[in-house]
């Protein structure tokens, strides 16, 4: 049964390593049959979340700009893929805030069960990732029928293209083949 994938890239680096690690995960599960999206962050209009709470009663956000497009579509994804690099040991700013403005799917009938965390870091320590993954998990346990479904994370990676040849590209192909 195909699947509707959205994968964000949330680098605001073009190609960089998180962005590599999308595109092997997204060609993996077009391959396998999927209809597959990937949306980059880059150059995006995304707002600070005001704390209103009005998209609680109107699942839509009072603010109209890319995070709301994003939104929308995140809505109707059965598979979400977060891509980001690590900064501090934690997710990229513009993740953060990605997520904070998802906050109108939380009363709503979102489609999504399985999300994916996609990490890249200079440190190449297994931990780097640590951070993220608490964050994301944090996100996540806000939806009842979702779950983390697999992550994948490349350290030692810091220059644009540092990632080529790096086991994670592998695992975030095959990962997407098994969506």
């Amino acid at each position: 049964m195909s699947k509707k994938v959205l994968v964000i890239s949330t680098s605001p680096r073009n190609g960089g390593n998180s962005d590599m690690l999308a595109e092997a995960f997204a060609r993996g599960a077009m391959e396998a049959g999927n209809d597959v999206e990937k949306i980059s962050l880059q150059g995006k209009t995304i707002a600070f979340c005001k704390g209103c709470l009005v998209c609680q009663s109107t699942q839509r956000c009072v603010m109209h700009d890319d995070a709301d497009v994003l939104v929308r579509k995140m809505l109707t994804a059965d598979v979400l893929v977060f891509a980001t690099p690590i900064y501090y040991y934690g997710m990229c700013g513009q993740m953060k805030t990605l997520l904070d403005r998802a906050n109108p799917l939380f009363p709503a009938a979102y489609a999504f069960r399985d999300i994916y965390l996609l990490a890249a870091a200079a440190e190449d320590d297994a931990h780097t990732v640590d951070g993220a993954v608490t964050g994301i998990k944090g996100w996540i346990s806000c939806f009842e029928k979702a779950r983390l479904a697999g992550t994948v994370f490349a350290g030692g990676v810091t220059a644009v293209g540092d990632i080529q040849g790096h086991r994670a590209m592998q695992t975030a192909y095959e990962m997407g083949q098994h969506v």
